[in-house]
């Protein structure tokens, strides 16, 4: 069968919609909803508008990503009237959009925007008057919606539901009013779905989803003398921020953060690999001591993910006991900063003000856990998301092209080893604790131990070590994206899960993909290689492989803790969680019955 797409012959043998046909070849056709990296094609933008003359003669212009391509057709996505038609139903979509864009999270990196420049869009049918004004949802200590910025792309309901498996999201209301809302018809804040994971803002097009800002909370720590602030920042920042300030993906930024904070005003400013290294040690010796004993139980699952942690009490509060209750890594770095720091610094702690930059937007979320806090005082203070940094740096006039970079500037808590780095990637903290517990278990360090390819349909990646003669073999399972997740906690709980040790981390990818991490216009995820492979690469030229290896790890146990799972540091390191399970988890049926109903 043949097509001729603005006059190129197009050959095709598959069933292919006209938008399909037309993206093969490389044209541009407008489209805001239309989102292949999630095989969403809601038609709602209406906006990839295309000329279609039928072998019978008809001539139509018509939405692209709803009509089947058959053969004999004529496509022209560029004429004069096709242009007038797109630029048309765009500015529809302005005349029923909040035009706030100075105080808007995407400003400046709107896709709708973009394609009003794209379309060359120089007047709106009622700019700035839309007519319906929808209430907005800032209640939350993670995520903010502002409905009067939805332009019904429905992107946010596909990621959380075919990715990971919640259906928090959906759309609400008709006409002029319909948008983005929780399913629960709630208050964010007061959610008992919403694990917090972010990735609805990661693919929002425009504002209606964002991170909860905190830039100003940030920037008045940093300006007031009485305050003492540390700064630390997670190992996947290093890999993502850069692309906020024109770096290619896949850009090591560490020394130029360090630099970027001191400009900043920060006063200390401490690396999270350093503690990675301390839950790895932490960890580990919880997962032998749950090997060792016959009643303990077991598989283990890491705990570093806040938004698996939210997951587990919302959704499988049965799985508690298979947490570990090591805290992740931004929780004890939070917790030694409001112990050992002042100490060693001689500050006192209610001076200091505890900042971390992270991937992620539960991380926010987790910050505000009582469990992680000492006498009602958080042990972290302030969370940064990656793009929030980047909008704090900017506003104090620094950009990271114009740095040399330097050192950490402190003595201690500084210094992670490679282990520590890949924390940032999925199968990274497995990888950390499997190098730590192969020394342990065997008396050799290994500086890598390579996981492979399962073929579990909801497992990443697998690991069989061997301890040896009369030794049963060491089982690691690696998990993303918390439609997996539901899957395997589900075989755990009925006792059908082959593994001694599971990662779980929500987002897919790893960290380096967290929902607070720079976003690439209308597409989910792009730089996931090359975002891991600065990780996989820093890791390998590292001087120093394994965890327990790290001498600034000893010093804290030498001088501090005593030896890992001790009694202080249980009381700083670890924690408990809680069944906040509140009601039945919606399945694919029921959001169908309820979308046939509608």
């Amino acid at each position: 069968m043949k097509a001729l797409i603005n006059g190129v012959p197009f050959t095709f043998t598959e069933k292919l919609t006209v938008l399909e046909a037309v993206r093969k070849l490389g044209f541009f056709v407008p489209t805001l909803c239309a989102y292949p990296t999630l095989e969403s094609t809601p038609g709602s933008c209406g906006l990839c508008i295309v000329k279609i003359k039928y072998p019978d003669g008809r001539e139509v212009l018509s939405t692209s990503c709803k009509t089947g391509l058959e053969d004999g057709m004529e496509i022209r996505t560029d004429s004069p009237e096709v242009r007038q038609a797109q630029r048309k139903q765009l500015a529809l979509l302005f005349a029923d959009h909040d035009m706030n864009c100075m105080g808007c999270d995407r400003h400046g990196k709107c896709e709708l925007l973009d394609l009003a420049e794209k379309l060359d869009l120089k007047k709106g049918i009622a700019p700035g008057s839309y007519k319906v004004a929808k209430e907005e949802d800032y209640s939350d200590r993670a995520i903010w919606l502002d409905p009067n910025k939805c332009i019904r792309c429905e992107r946010c309901v596909e990621v959380c539901g075919k990715v990971q498996g919640l259906y928090v999201l959906t759309m609400k209301g008709s006409g002029r009013e319909r948008a983005a809302a929780l399913r629960e018809g709630k208050p964010w804040a007061l959610s008992d779905n919403c694990v917090r994971c972010g990735q609805c803002t990661v693919v929002c097009p425009t504002g209606a989803l964002q991170a909860r800002d905190q830039v100003d909370v940030a920037n008045d720590y940093l300006t007031d003398p009485g305050i003492y602030t540390v700064f630390q920042f997670a190992p996947a920042v290093r890999a993502t921020l850069g692309e906020e300030f024109g770096f290619p993906a896949g850009v090591n930024v560490e020394r130029k953060i360090v630099e970027a904070l001191k400009k900043a005003g920060a006063d200390c400013v401490l690396d999270t690999n350093f503690s990675a290294d301390v839950v790895i040690m932490e960890e580990g010796t919880e997962l032998l001591n749950r090997l060792n004993d016959k009643n303990a139980v077991l598989p283990m699952f890491t705990s570093c993910c806040p938004a698996w942690i939210n997951f587990v009490e919302l959704h499988k509060p049965e799985l508690i006991p298979h947490i570990s209750t090591t805290r992740s890594p931004q929780a004890v770095m939070g917790s030694l900063i409001k112990s050992w720091l002042p100490e060693k610094k001689g500050i006192p702690k209610e001076k200091i003000r505890s900042i971390s930059i992270m991937p992620c937007t539960a991380k926010k979320d987790e910050a505000a856990r009582q469990a992680l806090a000492k006498d009602a005082v958080p042990d972290v203070d302030l969370v940064l998301t990656v793009r929030e940094f980047a909008k704090l740096l900017k506003g104090k006039g620094i950009d990271l092209r114009k740095l040399e970079g330097q050192d950490f500037d402190t003595p201690f808590m500084s210094k992670g080893s490679g282990a520590a780095v890949i924390f940032g990637k999925t199968a990274g903290v497995a990888e950390a604790a499997a190098r730590t517990v192969y020394y342990v278990l065997t008396g050799k360090n290994v500086n890598s131990i390579q996981f492979k390819t399962s073929e579990h349909p909801h497992v990443e990646q697998e690991l069989t070590i061997d301890l040896g003669e009369g030794k049963s073999p060491l089982r690691i399972g690696v998990v993303h994206g918390l439609a997996n997740a539901d899957y395997i906690a589900d075989e755990v709980l009925s006792g059908k899960s082959p593994f001694d040790f599971i990662e779980v981390m929500s987002c897919p990818g790893g960290c380096i993909n967290g929902g607070g991490t720079p976003r690439e216009a209308g597409d989910y995820h792009p730089f996931n290689l090359e975002r891991t492979k600065v990780l996989t690469t820093i890791d390998e030229e590292h001087s120093l492989r394994q965890s327990h290896n790290n001498p600034m790890v000893k010093e804290l146990y030498k001088e501090y803790l005593g030896e890992p799972n001790s009694h202080l540091a249980h009381e700083l390191l670890h924690t408990e969680y809680q069944d906040r399970k509140s009601g039945k988890k919606l399945r694919a049926e029921d959001i169908w019955k309820e979308i046939t109903l509608c």
